[in-house]
């Protein structure tokens, strides 16, 4: 009994999360572009990423605290992640991630993980020096992930993930809270059709802080020059909602297929549809491919987001340990863009 109130609890606050997600006027082109914080949407995973993040549903381990929080529960043991991405080749961004995932007791599952996001070094400019020459500084964007997930029955799993966002460049820094939630379903009589739903990057609005918005002037009742700190606008976080389905389709013994569909409600962009497959021969080779669709997407003319709407990934996995427990995986992603020569994504998992 106290197993089915808990499970209710989940549900009615995922519920009322919806419900708050509904009032911000999720998908309103008139808002694209208005956000901040941009790099939550950015998926830094290697293996999540080449399947287009549609896995809302059936996501499972570390890389589940990007797409739908709830999967984290499926970790067996202890699972670690490192991942690097070339973001937008050529552009000089760099995508570095670490994360870390432990079962603590039967049906709990806690999980923390780094994203860090460098773009080089650039040059210092004044209005006295505008071609530099005096410096450089290196911008960067951290958001640290901190996640709790829970099996709460053989069918349904929820989790919680705190995000921690810090934006820096060299005078000025940003930096506040946001909160992702999920549900997983698991049903059918091989627990081979799933759902998932996600409300991610919920928090209060964030501003910029520093020397950088202070100047010196001369203010019209003093007679002397001044320190001025001018005011920062806030901006808001790109919260969205997901609602996804899964179906593993066995094909034999040690061949599956998984079919996986999603639906991306985006505050301050426009909404997306996503339906992605994945081919598993006895979990040592996956192949997966995906394709996002949005208003525009099809047309260069109408286009509003630098990818194109495929990806595609592969992963390569090998047994070890007593009874071939635990693993190493290498995973690899790519997903188009236009401009820029794609997003490249490898990372290197372990299992234990």
């Amino acid at each position: 009994m106290k197993g089915t109130y808990k499970i209710l609890t989940v549900f009615a606050l995922l519920g009322i999360m919806v419900f708050h997600s509904a009032n911000l006027n999720a998908g309103n082109e008139d808002r694209v572009g208005q956000s901040g914080a941009s790099e939550l949407l950015i998926n830094p995973w290697a293996r999540s990423s080449g399947w287009g993040s549609v896995g809302t549903a059936c996501t499972r381990g570390l890389e589940a605290m990007y797409t739908n929080v709830a999967g984290v529960a499926f970790t067996a043991k202890t699972e670690l992640i490192f991942s690097h991405g070339m973001f937008l080749k050529g552009s000089g961004i760099g995508i570095n991630s670490f994360g870390l995932t432990q079962k603590i007791g039967a049906t709990s599952v806690l999980g923390i993980s780094v994203m860090s996001m460098t773009f080089g070094e650039i040059a210092v400019t004044t209005v006295d020096n505008p071609e530099g020459g005096i410096g450089t500084f290196t911008p960067n964007l951290t958001n640290i992930n901190i996640s709790y997930a829970k099996m709460f029955s053989n069918s349904i799993y929820g989790g919680l993930t705190v995000k921690v966002i810090t934006e820096r460049i060299a005078n000025l820094t940003a930096s506040g809270i946001a909160l992702d939630a999920g549900i997983q379903y698991i049903t059918g009589l091989n627990e081979n059709i799933m759902f998932g739903i996600t409300l991610k990057n919920v928090g209060p609005r964030i501003k910029f802080n520093g020397d950088g918005l202070s100047f010196r002037g001369l203010i019209p009742t003093a007679s002397s020059l001044s320190t001025v700190q001018q005011r920062s606008a806030e901006f808001e976080l790109p919260t969205s909602l997901n609602i996804g389905g899964a179906y593993d389709a066995k094909l034999a013994e040690s061949h599956h297929l998984i079919i996986a569909a999603n639906f991306s409600s985006n505050s301050f962009a426009k909404d997306q549809y996503t339906l992605g497959l994945e081919y598993r021969m006895m979990d040592y080779l996956m192949l997966r491919g995906a394709y996002t669709y949005e208003k525009g997407i099809t047309k260069k003319a109408d286009r509003t987001s630098v990818y194109t709407g495929p990806s595609a990934g592969i992963t390569v996995q090998v047994p070890f340990g007593k009874e071939k427990a635990s693993s190493f995986a290498v995973d690899y992603s790519y997903t188009p863009t236009d401009p820029f020569a794609g997003t490249h994504n490898i990372g290197a998992r372990i299992n234990l």
